[in-house]
């Protein structure tokens, strides 16, 4: 076998061994010796080995085995060259929205494709709910949505098999917002709200469009709440995307004097998701 692996090296020019010429010419070393013939089938990568695609060797080929190659994969066309990044990116234009979307796409393909579709459509009324609601509770849930509108109740909430769906009507909006909560066990409540705004206050806004959470896990105590003071790079709450948590933290100190989006709730870029009041420095004395 290494007898082998050295005569074809020498036949191919002595390319060197770095990866991944060292595993083809392996490859082709081990047909031999299991063949107990030579060249009598070549693999493509040592084909394009010796048709140069992989660069110029030190030496020359020889020329027989490169008559032999050309011989034997006669009519037989190599694979096609991986598509470049401006393939993809004009492939994927208008969905994907980052070069981390783009590289899902380069590597998935159509299941990429799927899941980003999927989750430009999280908030439409014609595609499936998030949080894990399948479509028969989707339409379940658009069904009470419809209740709450025609009837003109104020909330209704139902829970049904470990998932809490509230409904509620907003004045400011025709439509009422359903929120899917995935933290059964969470009792409901309304969201601290600021009563006047005050200047100066701090906005801190959604960074992507994902699912919020106020607690690293189920049962646990919410990262902030309103009253507390938080400091420069503490976490202020989770954003769920494409089954990634990210940590949202506050870039400026201060208390916090709102919450404006519930736990589990999906949020759009740019929301607004906490206000907080900047605390003045005291006094030099």
């Amino acid at each position: 076998m290494i007898e082998e692996l050295q005569r074809l090296r020498e036949e191919t020019g002595f390319p060197p061994l770095a990866a991944p010429i060292g595993q083809i010419l392996a490859s082709q070393a081990l047909i031999h010796v299991l063949a107990a013939r030579r060249y009598g089938n070549v693999v493509d990568e040592f084909r394009a080995l010796v048709q140069g695609r992989y660069g110029s060797p030190p030496g020359p080929v020889d020329r027989t085995v490169a008559r032999a190659v050309s011989l034997l994969t006669d009519g037989i066309p190599l694979d096609d060259d991986p598509p470049t990044a401006e393939d993809v990116r004009a492939e994927a234009e208008g969905l994907a929205a980052s070069e981390e979307e783009l590289v899902l796409i380069a590597l998935f393909g159509e299941e990429a494709e799927a899941l980003l579709q999927s989750i430009r459509a999280r908030h439409t009324r014609d595609e499936p709910l998030g949080g894990g609601v399948d479509q028969t509770r989707a339409e379940r849930i658009r069904e009470i949505v419809r209740i709450v509108q025609e009837s003109g109740v104020a909330e209704v909430e139902i829970e049904d098999e470990g998932m809490r769906v509230s409904v509620r009507r907003r004045e400011e909006q025709q439509l009422p917002l359903p929120v899917v909560s995935p933290f059964a066990e969470e009792e409901p409540g309304e969201l601290p709200t600021v009563s006047a705004a005050a200047p100066g206050l701090v906005r801190v806004e959604s960074p992507m469009v994902g699912v919020f959470y106020r607690q690293p896990e189920p049962g646990a105590p919410p990262f902030v709440d309103v009253g507390e003071v938080v400091a420069p790079g503490q976490t202020l709450c989770l954003l769920e995307a494409m089954k990634l948590f990210n940590e949202l933290k506050a870039e400026t100190g201060g208390r916090v004097l709102a919450v404006h989006v519930e736990n589990g709730q999906p949020v759009e870029f740019g929301q607004l998701l906490f206000e907080l009041e900047p605390i003045a420095a005291p006094p030099p004395v």
